[in-house]
């Protein structure tokens, strides 16, 4: 087993789910420009991998997250979701924890 030590200290962004739909009955995204409000913020971890993509790994309270919302850590580097799953460990919650994918969102220009 390996373990996988924090490394930044996250904040969660979640979206309204499920989005609500067009007449067409596809979903539309919530306007980009405005945040949702913070879940909270915990220590976690954001690894790059070799493809581009990245591993996030989040305190079990950020659960339920879903693809679309957003982690950002202390420097303002922020991640869109591409996946998520809680990790649960039956009869010992000390070691569960969210696993995600994500995809490095550009940086903002001021």
């Amino acid at each position: 087993m390996a373990v996988v030590l924090p490394n930044a200290t996250l904040t969660v962004r979640v979206l309204a789910h499920p989005w609500e739909r067009d007449a067409n009955g596809v979903p539309v995204p919530p306007n980009p420009s405005q945040k949702p409000p913070p879940r909270g913020t915990w220590p976690g971890s954001v690894l790059e991998q070799p493809d581009g993509s990245w591993t996030v790994r989040l305190d079990p309270q950020a659960w339920p997250v879903q693809e679309g919302d957003t982690v950002e850590d202390e420097t303002g580097r922020t991640w869109t979701l591409t996946s998520a799953r809680n990790h649960v460990v039956p009869g010992c919650p000390d070691v569960d924890y969210v696993q995600a994918t994500a995809t490095l969102n550009p940086p903002e220009v001021p």
